[in-house]
């Protein structure tokens, strides 16, 4: 009889000697050694996987002192098949099942329609070279030395004995003492011991809220657009929804409201747009709900991303008639896989909460807890929030000045203060889904809104992209990458004035360049004014203060317009075809697609 082939990953991340034990447990419970069978002799098996004998015989030697290996003596090693029979019998005796139909469970389902659209991550986007997805983190970023250190504090003996023994559904208290003490004062709020659960991310905080707090005789306000997965909890619990609009202050507070018996906002970084609700909004809201009798339920998902200002006060932290339920998590410090979250309400709230969560999960793993709260009592958390955002500082500095140098005439990026990630707005023609797909193929992932607007009401020429997921070497060519797909669609080319009109060299384009001045926008929509001075010298300014400047040179090659910036568009040298229409210039590369206009005057001009 022959002995099954083992192999091992040359990539995995696992020992050789844990990858030897577990490929045997693998053949051990597939049925591969039979009762009877002796395994491979360490030595066979190490020159069939190409490894040192030694590690195959500490692979062994483990399997043994676990017990699911036996040693007969002069006989060699067997499956102890008393350990492994539950897996076996089933699989010799039934074979292989052939599904059941579909359509056999689907009847039965009741956990609603299921045509609601999902913001789905592909699983593989670490393998696309240009990932701008908000929320998903390269992994240059999690704290992997300190996590570790954090893990070996809750691992000590001492430690064990705490988090390892069954406390009913309690959480870890001094994961609920650290975020009491040190998080939630960040935010304004204060909170007692029984007025903090800890969840499975604050995914599971949300679904509590709509198990303890809607029904069928619900009516819930949600933003539009919106989290997309709210919708689907709301919806699944039977409940009438009013996708309440948003605008550059947040949530819209009017008497669409008056009706409702519950609101759910993201007011410190609005999902997905990036807005920060204004103070004056969100005073408007609380009154709203006080005289409304609504209950508001504010997601602070992104509570420590805010990295370019101030953070406003949480709404819980301005609640004076304890209408508030705070939910939010540790995914955007601590990565989104390991899955903690908490939520901040009344005792009776979190003691509701706390019985739901006990049928269905008991807790939160202690040992996540336990070392989740060493990371923060070390000083780890702080420091990691300061390292991001340096970090996301940088990499949305870098992704705005490459739309704007790459794009500038085919895109437009909304007003955000603070977050990682920019609502994109491409050209009246573009048809972003199948923009995204011809993006995907080039290796380069945007994220469309559809499904974040209720009703299927998206606009179709709206993308976002996010920084959190690829590291800062590679935002320019990724934008880069972007910028020569929407060049390529047509229509793109042809957004200026009179794109038949021949393009200036020579004499006539120094002098039509000299001592003018050139007004126009930044991707961002800053003003900015460039000053083209006789001699070849230029200035720029951008911002609504001038709080950007730039110096510069320009010169006339031929038929050719150059520029070169020291700062801006990365210093690079720009060799540009020119027409000017009117009071209008525009720059167009060797292939004749425009790259940028400008409204240009003289400088003696009024």
């Amino acid at each position: 009889m022959s002995r099954p082939l083992l192999f091992l990953d040359p990539d995995s991340d696992l020992s050789l000697q844990d990858q030897v034990r577990r490929k045997l447990v693998e053949a051990a419970c597939a049925g591969a050694f039979p009762p009877g069978k002796r395994l491979p002799s360490s030595r066979g098996l190490a020159a069939q996987l190409g490894v040192a004998r030694n590690t195959v015989t500490l692979a062994y030697q483990k399997l043994l002192d676990e017990g699911l290996f036996v040693s007969r003596e002069r006989s060699g090693i067997y499956v102890d098949h008393d350990m492994l029979r539950g897996v076996t019998a089933v699989q010799s005796v039934a074979g292989r099942r052939e599904p059941a139909p579909s359509s056999r469970w689907r009847e039965r389902f009741k956990s609603g329609e299921g045509d609601e659209p999902v913001a789905r991550r592909s699983p593989n986007w670490r393998q696309y070279p240009y990932p701008f997805i908000d929320g998903l983190f390269d992994a240059s970023l999690f704290p992997v030395a300190e996590w570790r250190e954090a893990s070996r504090q809750a691992l000590a003996l001492a430690e064990i004995s705490q988090w390892s023994m069954d406390g009913g559904d309690a959480d870890d208290p001094m994961l609920i003492e650290e975020i009491r003490t040190k998080v939630l004062p960040r935010r304004g709020i204060q909170a007692r011991p029984d007025e903090i659960l800890i969840t499975v991310g604050a995914q599971q905080a949300l679904a509590l809220v709509s198990q303890m707090l809607i029904d069928r005789t619900s009516v819930v306000a949600v933003e539009n657009p919106g989290y997309p997965d709210l919708r689907r909890l709301v919806m699944d619990r039977g409940a009438r929804l009013v996708h309440q609009p948003v605008d550059d202050e947040g949530l819209v507070v009017d008497r669409r409201l008056d009706d409702c018996d519950l609101v759910y906002v993201t007011p410190s970084h609005q999902f997905p747009t990036g807005v920060m609700m204004t103070q004056a909004r969100r005073e408007a809201l609380l009154k709203k709900a006080s005289a409304r009798d609504l209950i508001i339920v504010e997601d602070d998902f992104a509570c420590e991303t805010n990295y370019l200002d101030e953070a406003c006060p949480a709404l819980r932290s301005l609640d004076r008639d304890d209408r508030v339920i705070y939910v939010a998590g540790f995914s955007k410090v601590l990565g989104p896989g390991l899955r903690l979250g908490f939520m901040v309400a009344s005792a009776d709230v979190i003691a509701e909460a706390r019985r739901l969560r006990h049928l269905a999960v008991r807790h939160p793993p202690l040992n996540n807890q336990r070392t989740a709260a060493h990371f923060l009592a070390m000083g780890h958390y702080d420091a990691t929030m300061m390292r991001l955002g340096r970090l996301f500082r940088e990499r949305r500095t870098a992704l705005r000045d490459a739309l704007n140098h790459y794009l500038q005439n085919a895109v437009a990026i909304a007003p955000l203060r603070g977050g990682a990630t920019y609502w994109v707005r491409g050209p009246d023609h573009l048809d972003v889904e199948a923009f995204a797909a011809e993006a995907e193929r080039r290796g380069v992932l945007i994220e469309p809104v559809g499904p974040y607007f209720a009703e299927g009401k998206a606009p179709r020429n709206i993308f976002r992209l996010g920084v959190t997921s690829l590291p800062l070497d590679r935002i320019r060519q990724g934008v880069a990458a972007l910028a020569d797909l929407m060049r390529d669609l047509p229509g793109t080319a042809h957004a200026f004035p009179d794109t038949a009109s021949a393009h200036l060299a020579g004499p006539a384009l120094e002098t039509a360049m000299s001592g003018a001045v050139l007004l126009c926008k930044t991707v961002y929509g800053d003003p900015c004014t460039i000053e083209l001075l006789p001699g070849g010298q230029m200035s720029g300014r951008a911002g609504y203060a001038n709080e950007d400047c730039d110096e510069g040179r320009w010169w006339v090659e031929g038929d050719f317009w150059c520029r070169q910036w020291n700062r801006w568009s990365y210093g690079e040298t720009s060799r540009l075809m020119t027409t000017i229409t009117g009071d209008r210039i525009g720059w167009f590369d060797a292939g004749g697609r425009l790259v940028d206009s400008a409204v240009i005057r003289r400088a003696d001009l009024p």
